[in-house]
């Protein structure tokens, strides 16, 4: 018989989450998960640095024709 841990994700599930985390406020015990998950894990660190990147460089194209260089 297979041990149950509650907490335990794979990187597959923890790379949803992740995604998931952009979209809406995760609950605690997903965010416990991930949070271990992260602490053992050397992958999905690299992969949510990714995402928050991705995020930042859409939020700067975004506000880029507002503000950005050739308006008069």
């Amino acid at each position: 018989m297979k041990a149950h841990y509650p907490l335990r994700r794979t990187c597959k599930e923890v790379t949803a989450l992740v995604i998931a985390r952009e979209d809406r406020a995760l609950p605690l015990t997903e965010r416990l998960a991930l949070r271990l998950h992260m602490t053992m894990c050397q992958a999905c660190p690299t992969f949510e640095r990714q995402v928050l990147t991705m995020r930042n460089a859409l939020k700067q194209w975004r506000h880029y024709g507002a503000d950005g260089p050739g308006d008069d």
